[in-house]
């Protein structure tokens, strides 16, 4: 037997045999064609049973059959680990199969026919044996990544001498080759171990010296004879790259490795075979349980989910490692009149089941069909389980469920003793560090756990005034902020105003020429106010268009702004002032929070990263001087220094996103712009990756290393950066939104007309009776609707969709409005409140002293409370795109349920009454949840 890993059978431990010599694996690969040999010839005297007459070319044919056979015998992969797609002894396995054109079949778990080997081991097939633990399997061949590398190499060159000759070429194993398998098991595994452990890296740093040299000696691309970045079998290069990859203490190394080393290795993972070899570790791995139903968790797809999942795994134990994660989950059915939630695995799972083989055993022989999976899967599930009931097979397999009611009721308890929906626990979130005495006070836990958010939105001009086009950017971005607020994010709200540019030396000269005393403080008669202002810029762009003197002082000016003159820093500082103002207005109305960092906090950050750009060899200049840098996929470089020396909008995007990445800390950027500088940010991304101020998120699907995606993002990139395209807000013709006379429509403008009309409105109502507010709340109440449905009719769509402004359609009480929504609220509340004046049930006494619980007994009462749970699922899915309008459809659909509920259900005076006035209060809490991640004010009355 050849071994490689005594001791502790893997590939992190610190010693191992030497392994088996050549003349005993050649030895064992002898038996085992002879065996394979003999197996076939035995069958192919079966088939011909009693045939005994068959002429000579029939026996011909026959032993040439056999002879084939005999050169693909069958070799199995035992006991890999679950985590088998990143264990080195594995991968070393996986890569000799798919390089040497072995093929491994499945070997399954063996502690009890192996007791003596604790990793993976390499099996010789025995004639009847199968791909699973089903007792199959000859002897053991090798064990431990090392061996089982040699003897697969051995077999490969034993087949290609078989079948070839002596070619003149080089030898799959060579004595070269086999003192690297002593280097990497002696010491390079020990060295970083030891960096690993104890932080000395000094054993480490010569270990890697070591295999630098010999990639010098190769052009950079193997260690020694035979190989080239993977193309060709080389067993050093699959040794020690894989250690180096997936060894212990693989992160010390990443601080040590030399750049020659690093290309290496990337040449490594970016080579198929080592795909093939992730992609085939991870069918070979054994499948770990599925995690257990979280009690705390409010997600229901969570829930259902470990349900399913932990029956699939009790029924079909190999189900998980045959079926991806996604197959395995529960989704909301689409028809609720055949359930709830539904698991779709069993007719993919049937598929794997049969071609794996797996069918023909005995436990499984009254499987035939989808369906019967399905069944069996049900059978799995207890009927003491918390979450689901009512399970059914429908049409080809699907597995359809209901929610239980008593599982609801405890969550509806839940929003009550809260005050609010639970949050849900995000995928992907981390247990922390065990904390010192001081970072476990409260403040400092805090600031610890906080991931820093940028969200970079709104960003208006400054000298123009705030249109219509700037709607989107500010109503979408706080909506972000909060949503990001809320999963308890640090979020830094930036405005990114345009207060630089060559703009303002016309500006600064045509104010110094028009109000020639607005800087001599007489008054306020001398400077203009912001609506005369945006006349005022476009008559400087007149003027600077038509006269060739105002131009060139213009030009001298910006120059004079650039270098610091005091005057012009100080009308260029009235224009900032004199625009915030106006700003503020808008802010204000939508309840709006923002800090500036506009464009001129960058100045000075600009060449610092030109140079590091340009250190770094990524700066290419091109004709007239201009310094740019090209990113892949795109034709249009990113323009970091104009040929005139100047700066644009690449320069600064890039010295910011350097600045939020490297100051502030972020871990995570939101840019919320206009579609059509999509491609601009995606540029900027690309180019932070290529320096590497992010380190890269691309990844294959076969280097998905662990199966886990939630887990492979955070450990594929360092950052997340996202843009948020959106659409154009058009008028009832389709075009942009204009004003009849074709002017640009003032945002302020725009938001007081939906004020007004909802004003308009809510009077008419108090006149006919039909309103429950005074006329001291008429005002505010006006407001809160007005903006509210300004910002619901833009939220609740795709962002990138384009839309057609409606004061008709958003301030509609029917449909998927805000002005409807925050009725159904009201209406809730106002039963709540009549329960107490009219009944003297009061709701917040009955939350406090927990006396009354909630039942969903009537089929509304139920589908209500279900709607409540979607809570959790909403969010998450928002997490996941930033998308607003995740969250619109689901406060919409509880409305639509809660109206249905106080259709059907008698509430006040009914002997229900207290239960489903608590169903009240907690529809509110979760709805006025949702308002607030809106920016959308509630009323309590209308």
């Amino acid at each position: 037997m050849s071994n490689d890993n005594t001791g502790n059978g893997n590939e992190g431990g610190g010693g191992e045999s030497k392994g088996p010599s050549k003349k005993e694996l050649k030895k064992l690969a002898k038996k085992a064609e002879k065996d394979a040999a003999k197996a076939a010839a035995k069958r192919s005297g079966d088939e011909r049973g009693g045939n005994a007459g068959a002429d000579d070319e029939t026996k011909t044919s026959t032993s040439a059959s056999a002879t084939a056979t005999a050169a693909t015998p069958k070799f199995l992969l035992a006991n890999v680990p679950s985590h088998g797609p990143s264990d080195p002894c594995t991968l070393k396995a996986c890569m000799a199969s798919v390089l040497f054109s072995i093929s491994l079949s499945d070997g399954g778990s063996r502690p009890d026919d192996l007791p003596f080997v604790r990793g993976p081991a390499l099996l010789y097939g025995s004639d009847g044996g199968s791909s699973s633990c089903d007792g199959g399997g000859g002897p053991v061949l090798a064990f431990g990544g090392n061996g089982i590398l040699k003897a697969l190499a051995l077999l490969a060159e034993r087949a290609r001498c078989r079948d070839h000759g002596n070619v003149d070429s080089a030898p799959v194993m060579s004595a070269a080759m086999d003192d690297w398998l002593e280097f990497e098991r002696c010491r390079l595994r020990p060295a970083l171990a030891a960096a690993a452990s104890s932080g000395d890296a000094k054993a480490l740093e010569s270990a890697l010296a070591v295999v630098e040299a010999a990639l010098a000696s190769r052009g950079g691309t193997s260690l020694c004879h035979g190989g080239g970045a993977m193309g060709t079998p080389t067993v050093a290069d699959v040794a020690v790259s894989l250690t180096l990859l997936h060894g212990p203490g693989g992160s010390a190394a990443d601080a040590v490795l030399s750049p020659a080393v690093r290309s290496y290795l990337q040449l490594v993972r970016d080579s198929p075979a080592y795909r093939r070899a992730v992609s085939l570790a991870r069918r070979f791995a054994a499948p770990s349980p599925p995690p257990p139903l979280d009690p705390a968790d409010p997600s229901l797809l969570h829930a259902t989910s470990a349900v399913f999942a932990a029956a699939i795994h009790a029924a079909f134990p190999t189900a998980l490692s045959l079926l991806d994660a996604k197959l395995i989950e529960s989704f909301k059915c689409k028809d609720i009149k055949h359930g709830d939630y539904q698991c779709n695995a069993a007719m993919p799972l049937f598929q794997k089941l049969k071609a794996s083989g797996a069918l023909d055993r005995p436990d499984l022989a009254g499987v035939k069909s989808p369906q019967d999976v399905a069944r069996k899967i049900i059978d799995a599930i207890p009927d003491d389980n918390p979450v689901i009931d009512e399970l059914t097979v429908n049409g080809p397999g699907f597995i359809m469920s209901r929610v239980k009611k008593d599982f609801l009721e405890a969550w509806v308890e839940d929003v009550l003793a809260r005050g609010a929906p639970c949050k849900p626990r995000l995928v992907g979130q981390t247990k922390q560090r065990p904390q010192s005495e001081e970072e476990s006070k409260p403040e400092q836990q805090q600031q610890q756990q906080q991931e820093v958010v940028v969200v970079d939105f709104s960003s208006p001009n400054i000298a123009k005034e705030m249109h219509v086009g700037h709607l989107r950017s500010t109503i979408i971005g706080e909506s972000v902020c909060r949503i990001l607020e809320y999963l308890d994010k640090k979020v830094m709200r930036v405005n990114h105003v345009g207060d630089w540019g060559t703009q303002f030396g016309m500006l600064i000269q045509y104010l110094k020429e028009e109000y020639p005393d607005f800087q001599n403080g007489d008054g306020d008669g001398g400077m203009p106010n912001i609506t005369d202002l945006t006349q005022f810029y476009k008559n400087a762009k007149q003027r600077f268009d038509d006269s060739p003197e105002f131009k060139k002082i213009s030009q001298l000016n910006v120059v004079k702004l650039q270098a610091g003159d005091p005057e012009c820093r100080r009308i260029w500082q009235v224009l900032c002032d004199v625009s915030r103002k106006e700003f503020e207005k808008v802010y204000d109305r939508l309840d709006i929070t923002v800090e500036e960092c506009g464009e001129s906090f960058y100045n000075d950050k600009i060449p610092p990263v030109i140079d590091e750009f340009e250190k770094k060899g990524l700066i290419k200049v091109e004709d007239g001087g201009a310094k740019c840098v090209f990113v892949d996929k795109y034709k249009v470089p990113l323009m970091l220094q104009k040929s005139d020396g100047g700066y644009g909008y690449d320069s600064t995007d890039m010295a910011a996103i350097k600045y939020r990445l490297e100051d502030l800390k972020a871990k995570h950027i939101v840019y919320i712009t206009d579609f059509t500088q999509g491609d601009h940010f995606q540029m900027v991304f690309a180019a932070a990756r290529k320096i590497g101020w992010v380190k890269d998120g691309k990844r294959d699907d076969d280097n998905d290393v662990d199966g886990n995606d939630a887990n492979d993002d955070a450990a594929a990139s360092s950052h997340r950066l996202d843009h948020i395209g959106f659409g154009t807000v058009q008028g009832e013709d389709g075009k942009r939104f204009k004003t009849r006379s074709g002017d640009t429509v003032r945002l302020v403008d725009l938001l007081d007309e939906a004020v007004s009309r909802m004003e308009t409105s809510l009077r008419e109502r108090m006149t006919e009776g039909k309103a429950n507010i005074s006329e001291e709340e008429l005002h505010a109440t006006a407001s809160a609707m007005g903006y509210g449905a300004v910002k619901y009719f833009d939220l609740r769509r795709n962002p990138t969709s384009n839309y057609i402004f409606s004061y008709d359609r958003m301030l509609d009480t029917k449909g998927n409005t805000a002005i409807y929504l925050l009725y159904a609220h009201a209406r809730l509340e106002s039963i709540i409140a009549k329960g107490k004046a009219e009944f003297q049930v009061d709701v917040d006494e009955l939350i406090s002293s927990k006396k009354t619980k909630v039942v969903l007994g009537h089929k509304s009462e139920r589908n209500l409370g279900l709607h409540l749970q979607f809570f959790a699922d909403c969010i998450e899915e928002t997490w996941k795109d930033l998308y607003p309008y995740h969250i619109c459809d689901f406060v919409y659909a509880l409305s639509n349920a809660a109206s249905e509920f106080v259709t059907q259900c008698k509430v006040l005076g009914s002997d229900e009454m207290e239960s489903r006035l608590l169903l009240c209060r907690a529809t509110t809490l979760t709805m006025r949840q949702c308002f607030h991640l809106l920016g959308i004010r509630h009323v309590m009355r209308i």
